[in-house]
């Protein structure tokens, strides 16, 4: 099949038999006509086309077959592959603004990441690396789509939480057969849940066996339903509501009701050890940031954009506050694109032959986001000011009372009509529930940033600052 395009796309998410639910009322019809679903379903469809219309920019020849397949799947070997790769992510995400945290290049690179650790596996009780390979391959070639779930339920987040209940909280395996397992239980935040062919499941216990496992099944599944929030979808039209639109990315719960999951789609289970430290060990992380980093750097210049618009828009740009606010997220911005471009250089081959990025600037790159994207947002709420507050509609403009709203809402150099626009941009972008939504998201996107900060601190190769000063001072090595 190779690389689809977007009516394949929709035609196949419309086609699956996926339990769904929202507001208490399971989803019936076509998926991609749902109000709550139907702006990131045709988004996503425009990506797709994107994707083969820009066939040697977005896809490269499949090992198999030959055919043209996403770029996102694509294997480094070489310096020049990693740099096609984040040319294709900047690609897709310059055409949604860097909005969507799932975009399908996202879990496409996962699955690629893992299938080229599957090694890590080999030898290992209860463990199948050929599955990894085999998923990667059928995603690979069929152009899949994924959403992933790895959270479980927040029902104690103690350290020492063991959870007793008679029915399982947390998914887990609860019987195995000569099928598969079977799985019972929740699991949380599986963006876009519902909305793709395959959902990736993978858990870190501490304690508990029966949820250390792995494994990707079809979204359809038998006993799999999706529970979603509320949709933030403000409406349909595209100036009220210019981001919510097309880029809101529905967040669900996954339960799983003696859920069988066929042994040739388990990748471990049943084993505590691996399930602790696989991902860590794998590509997942580097090759995951490398992604992630991309996008939120179009991000950035999309918002910068943003504030310098509205700056001209009402003429502020003569004071000081301004500047060092713009300064700011410019540094911000310098500092991201630094930092990919180092994770790029310093790259080294792993075992299994693959160019890898280098972990440590994407981990600082990473954590530096989580803790600015917020303040971004806020300095955009400062510099709207009160304008972002009483922004009329679109239809307000069509009404009776056009004229007087064309006469008082108009800018030092643009008309009401396109003051509004970018002021309902802004409005939407920060302080919509959308807007919200994606500031908590990005601020928690790859984890708690106190435990990213943590996972920095153990891998950064510290010795070496350590030992600078023991020589200054002539202090000797104990």
């Amino acid at each position: 099949m190779g690389a689809i395009n977007g009516d394949q796309f929709l035609k196949r998410v419309n086609s699956r038999l996926t339990e769904i639910w929202i507001d208490g009322k399971k989803v019936k019809d076509k998926v991609s006509e749902h109000p709550a679903f139907k702006g990131i379903l045709h988004t996503k469809s425009t990506l797709y086309d994107m994707q083969v219309s820009n066939n040697n920019e977005m896809t490269y020849p499949s090992p198999i077959t030959g055919e043209s397949i996403g770029l996102s799947f694509l294997q480094p070997k070489t310096k020049k592959d990693l740099i096609k790769r984040r040319k294709m992510t900047e690609k897709w995400a310059k055409s949604t603004a860097g909005m969507l945290g799932r975009s399908p290049d996202y879990l496409n690179t996962v699955i690629m990441s893992l299938a080229s650790s599957a090694h890590l596996l080999t030898g290992k009780e209860n463990c199948f690396p050929e599955n990894i390979q085999s998923i990667y391959e059928m995603a690979r070639e069929k152009d899949l789509t994924f959403t992933h779930t790895f959270i479980t339920p927040q029902v104690n987040r103690s350290q020492m939480y063991l959870e007793a209940t008679k029915e399982p909280i947390s998914a887990r395996i609860i019987d195995r057969n000569n099928k598969g397992i079977v799985i019972k239980g929740a699991r949380l935040l599986a963006t876009q849940g519902g909305l793709t062919d395959e959902v990736l499941i993978f858990g870190a216990p501490k304690y508990c066996k029966e949820e250390a496992f792995a494994c990707s099944i079809p979204s359809d599944s038998k006993g799999l339903k999706f529970i979603c929030r509320e949709s933030f979808v403000g409406g349909d039209s595209t100036i009220d509501y210019p981001l919510s639109s097309q880029f809101e990315e529905m967040d669900s719960i996954i339960v799983f009701d003696h859920v069988l999951v066929p042994w040739d789609r388990v990748f471990y289970y049943n084993n505590l050890e691996v399930a602790n430290s696989f991902l860590a060990q794998s590509t997942f992380q580097p090759f995951a940031l490398h992604q992630v980093l991309t996008r939120q750097i179009v991000k950035m210049e999309f918002i910068i954009g943003l504030a310098e618009s509205l700056i001209q828009t009402i003429d502020v740009g003569e004071y000081q506050h301004i500047h060092e606010k713009m300064a700011d997220m410019i540094s911000c911005l310098e500092a991201m694109k630094a930092l990919i471009e180092k994770a790029e250089n310093d790259a080294q081959i792993s075992e299994s032959g693959i160019l890898v990025p280098n972990i440590i600037p994407l981990r600082v790159a990473n954590l530096t986001f989580s803790k600015s994207y917020s303040r971004f947002g806020e300095i955009i709420q400062l510099i709207g000011a009160s304008g972002l507050v009483s922004l009329p509609t679109e239809k307000s403009f069509h009404s009776s009372i056009g004229k007087d709203l064309e006469h008082y809402l108009q800018a030092a150099n643009k008309s009401a009509i396109d003051r509004n626009k970018l002021f309902r941009l802004a409005w939407d972008l920060t302080m919509s529930a959308f807007g919200t939504r994606q500031t908590q998201y990005e601020r928690y996107f790859f984890g708690d940033p106190i435990r990213l900060s943590s996972a920095l601190y153990h891998i950064y190769p510290i010795e070496e600052q350590v030992k600078i000063i023991h020589d200054f001072l002539h202090i000797k090595e104990t």
